[in-house]
């Protein structure tokens, strides 16, 4: 894999990449979609590609501190909903990412992202009242569940960028904010272990990305803390706004680049 080490990046690359990862550690805790900036940032410093494998493993760091700080708040019926449609959408991420280039990769998730906050504002304001994740179990419930699930597979697996897709299906489905950060939290856990086997067979993670990646998690850390701590102080209102921002931001980051 094309990536730097440690012994070929300069202490502003560095710089940039550990302040990237304090922000994965705080979207898992605080602000779902707000790692959309990290994701850029990745792509930034180290080849697009490659940025993939190195941000993985920090992801994964970041969802068990989640799950350890929210653990009690997961809503398991809506996971099992989604399980089989997003590792239908990994497996397509998968075959695409064999023949799609970095530029392909950026647009076609930068339209996914910006097409599912649009969606999520009309339909929050066009609607009466808010789905109960309980009730969404009709037929249309399925097919949305579905819908979002293959999505949020597929932009996980070709650029770590399922988080701000499933921010905007959460959001729909009416969750508060801890069932919101606690049934992410599981999900993110359970689909970015799973994508590890399929990353590696893509060279996207190896020994010098590891090596990194070692380094880096440091600052996950501080950054889990910083968000548990912000998140008590951010009303359901200002939450909800600042997740559908990040997916923009996000989403136009990925278009522009």
């Amino acid at each position: 894999m094309d990536t730097m080490t440690l012994w070929h990046m300069t202490p502003l690359e560095f710089a940039a990449l550990a302040f990237a990862a304090l922000l994965v550690g705080f979207s898992k805790t605080a602000v779902s979609g707000a790692n959309t900036v990290s994701l850029a940032i990745f792509a930034a410093v180290l080849p697009a590609r490659a940025s993939t494998g190195v941000l993985l493993p920090l992801l994964i760091v970041g969802d068990v501190l989640a799950v350890v700080t929210y653990r009690r708040h997961a809503h398991w019926p809506t996971l099992w909903r989604l399980f089989p449609a997003v590792g239908a959408g990994v497996v397509l991420g998968t075959v695409f990412l064999l023949w799609a280039d970095d530029g392909i990769v950026r647009n076609s998730i930068g339209v996914i992202l910006l097409f599912m906050a649009a969606v999520t504002v009309w339909r929050r304001r066009t609607s009466e009242r808010q789905e109960d994740p309980d009730e969404v179990t009709t037929r249309a419930g399925r097919v949305k569940a579905r819908s979002y699930g293959i999505l949020g597979g597929f932009t996980t697996m070709v650029a770590n960028a399922g988080g701000p897709v499933m921010s905007m299906y959460l959001l729909s489905a009416g969750f508060r904010k801890l069932g919101f950060l606690g049934t992410s939290a599981f999900f993110f856990l359970i689909v970015n272990v799973s994508k590890v086997p399929f990353s590696a067979g893509l060279g996207l993670i190896d020994g010098p990305s590891l090596l990194l990646d070692a380094a880096l998690a440091l600052f996950v850390v501080p950054g889990a803390f910083l968000g548990k701590w912000a998140v008590h102080r951010i009303n359901q209102r200002l939450f909800e706004q600042l997740v559908i921002a990040a997916t923009v931001v996000g989403g136009v980051q990925l278009l522009v680049r």
